[in-house]
């Protein structure tokens, strides 16, 4: 793959300063990756993934700004931490994947995933309530992606949610927690931060 992106460098746009972009938002030694495949074959997601972490580094490298963040590989990513372990040159490769969310997010980019979305859907139930809510987590969710309209699917939910309200997992009201003050200001924080 290494030889096809470098073959397909000049038939695409590339953005020389995309990888000085993601080295200084991770603050990542992205010069020192030589495609050893490491953070690759122990990459716990890399089966989902559109290109696997080495890839997709080598991308960064390269510039293809576009192909990288219309991929959902950074999205997919678990950040367990495995690929910087493995990494031969300490490369922090979960600090990369950050940074390409923060990137894409601030662009309005989601890739091929709903992932965003459900990103953005967890963090305003925390926002609201304190901590998620998984019955208005999952409602919210499915109204904002459409999925509540593939009414093949909702049935098999339905029970799914009926299991797991009989075995305590779902609560019909939200848990109402102390502190709520302090989350509001991790928010505010955050924007500014950010």
């Amino acid at each position: 793959m290494t030889i096809q992106l470098a073959t397909e460098k000049s038939k695409e746009k590339c953005d020389s300063s995309f990888a000085k972009e993601v080295m200084g938002k991770s603050n990542a030694h992205l010069e020192r990756c030589y495609q050893c495949m490491a953070c690759s074959s122990g990459c716990p997601g890399a089966y989902q993934m559109d290109y696997p972490p080495h890839q997709l580094l080598r991308m960064v490298q390269l510039g293809f700004k576009d192909r990288v963040l219309n991929s959902n590989t950074f999205w997919i990513c678990l950040s367990c931490e495995t690929c910087a372990t493995r990494c031969p040159n300490g490369i922090e490769i979960v600090l990369v994947m950050d940074a390409l969310r923060e990137i894409a997010l601030k662009e309005k980019r989601k890739g091929s995933t709903n992932l965003p979305l459900f990103h953005n859907t967890f963090l305003s139930m925390v926002r609201f309530g304190g901590k998620t809510y998984e019955l208005g987590l999952i409602g919210f969710y499915m109204i904002k992606s459409g999925d509540i309209f593939k009414i093949k699917e909702l049935p098999g939910l339905m029970q799914l949610g009926v299991k797991m309200f009989s075995r305590g997992k779902l609560a019909i009201i939200p848990p109402r927690i102390k502190g709520k003050a302090a989350i509001k200001r991790i928010f505010e924080l955050s924007k500014k931060t950010g």
